[in-house]
C-alpha cells in the first residue's frame, strides 16, 4: 500500500472562522501529489456566532458541554463535502478518504490540550467515506505543539524549487515552513488575520480589511508595534504554536487609535512578527511563497516584500491554489495516516520522534 495513490478530500475550517474549506488531493502520501479542485462553503450565520462567540471565551470552550454544537458544526462539514462532490460531479465511489480536520476551539499545547470540534462517525456515516479525524491529539499526547501540521505537504510541494525556500500560510495565524532539502522547520509566527478581523468587525462592523485598504490609509503606531513585538514569544526557540486569541489581550493597547491607524498597526505587527521567523532558520530563504486568505491583503504582501527584501510570491506562481491548499493537506494527511507515516517532526511540532497520528473511522458497511 506505500505506493498506492489514493483519492481524498480534505475538509477543515480555519481559525478565521469563514466557512467549510474543501479540496481533493490525489497522493500516495510522499511526493505524488496531484491537486484536484477545491471550493469554501460559508457556515450559516447563527453557526459562525455561535463558534466565535464560544471561542471568545476559552474556559467554557475547554470546559463546557459542547455535544450539540459539534453536531451542528459535523452536518455542517459533511454538507459542505456532499455539495463539493455534486459541484464538481465527483462520484462517491471514486473517494477513498475523507481527512476531517474540523473547527478548532482551543488549542493550548503546553496543557496537553487540543480541541477540534467534528464528528467523524457522523461525517463518514452521512457520506459513505472512510473519514480520518484528531490529527493533532497524540501529537500534543506525546509533547508536541499540535501545530502546524502542513510542513511535510509543504516539502512535497516545493521539492523541485531551489532551496532554501519559506512557505508562509496567513490564516487566523501566521505559520511558516523552512524547507532545505531534508531539513524541515516550521511554527507559528505569531498573529495574521485574526487580530485585524476582530478590530475591523468591532470598529467597522466589517468582516475584514478588503485588500487591506483600511490599514493602507492608515499610519502604523511604531512604539505601539515595538511594544507588541517585545513579548517573549517571538524570541521563544521553535517549534512553537499559538491559539488564535493568544495576541488579544495585549493588542487592545490599538484601541485608542484611529480605525484606519489601529489597521495599520496590526498589519505592521503581524509583518514585524513574520519578519521574525527568520531569527529561527539557518539561512535566508531564496524565495517566500504565500499561502492562506491573507494573501490577499495588498498591504501585508506589499509590507512583506518590503520587510524581507526578497520575492514574496503567491503560491499560484508554481501552480498551486493558495485557497485550498489547507484543506488539501488533510486530504494528504489522511493518506498518510492509514499509511502509517508521520505526520509531525521534531523540527515542525518539538515531537522527540517522527510521529503518525489521526483516527480512522469507517463508513458504515466499509468494515
Amino acid at each position: 500500500m506505500s505506493g498506492t495513490v489514493l483519492r481524498a478530500i480534505g475538509i477543515i475550517s480555519g481559525t478565521s472562522m469563514d466557512g467549510i474549506d474543501v479540496a481533493l488531493v490525489e497522493t500516495d502520501g510522499v511526493a505524488h501529489v496531484k491537486p484536484g479542485p477545491s471550493k469554501t462553503y460559508p457556515y450559516a450565520a447563527a453557526l459562525s456566532s455561535e463558534l466565535r462567540a464560544l471561542i471568545a471565551n476559552q474556559t467554557l470552550a475547554r470546559k463546557g458541554d459542547h455535544d450539540d454544537l459539534e453536531r451542528a458544526v459535523s452536518f455542517a462539514h459533511a454538507a459542505a463535502c456532499q455539495q463539493f462532490m455534486r459541484d464538481h460531479a465527483i462520484e462517491r465511489e471514486s473517494v477513498d478518504l475523507i481527512g476531517l480536520h474540523g473547527q478548532t476551539i482551543c488549542h493550548r499545547p503546553d496543557e496537553n490540550y487540543t480541541r477540534q470540534l467534528g464528528l467523524a462517525s457522523l461525517v463518514a456515516a452521512e457520506t459513505g467515506i472512510d473519514t480520518v479525524y484528531r490529527f493533532r491529539h497524540a501529537d500534543v499526547a506525546a509533547g508536541g505543539q499540535g501545530a502546524p501540521f502542513a510542513p511535510v505537504y509543504h516539502q512535497a510541494l516545493v521539492a523541485r524549487l531551489d532551496h532554501p525556500v519559506m512557505v508562509l500560510n496567513l490564516g487566523g495565524v501566521a505559520n511558516i515552513t523552512y524547507v532545505d532539502g531534508e531539513t524541515l522547520i516550521a511554527f507559528d509566527t505569531g498573529p495574521a488575520s485574526a487580530l485585524i478581523d476582530d478590530f475591523v468587525q468591532r470598529r467597522c462592523n466589517i468582516a475584514f480589511d478588503q485588500d487591506g485598504v483600511l490599514a493602507a490609509s492608515g499610519t502604523a503606531d511604531e512604539p505601539l508595534v515595538r511594544l507588541l513585538m517585545s513579548d517573549p514569544y517571538f524570541r521563544k526557540p521553535a517549534p512553537k504554536s499559538l491559539d488564535r486569541n493568544d495576541f488579544h489581550a495585549s493588542a487592545k493597547a490599538v484601541e485608542r487609535l484611529g480605525d484606519a491607524d489601529g489597521a495599520a498597526t496590526l498589519t505592521a505587527f503581524t509583518v514585524q512578527a513574520i519578519a521574525a521567523a527568520l531569527d529561527h532558520v539557518p539561512n535566508p530563504p531564496r524565495r517566500w511563497l504565500v499561502c492562506g486568505g491573507g494573501r490577499h491583503n495588498a498591504a501585508i504582501m506589499a509590507a512583506l516584500a518590503v520587510r524581507l527584501g526578497c520575492p514574496v510570491e503567491p503560491v499560484e506562481v508554481i501552480g498551486h491554489d493558495g485557497d485550498g491548499l489547507e484543506a488539501q493537506l488533510f486530504g494528504y494527511l489522511a493518506v498518510r495516516s492509514v499509511k502509517g507515516l508521520p505526520l509531525s517532526f521534531p523540527g515542525t511540532t518539538g515531537v522527540p520522534v517522527p510521529l503518525t497520528g489521526g483516527d480512522l473511522i469507517r463508513a458504515p458497511g466499509n468494515d
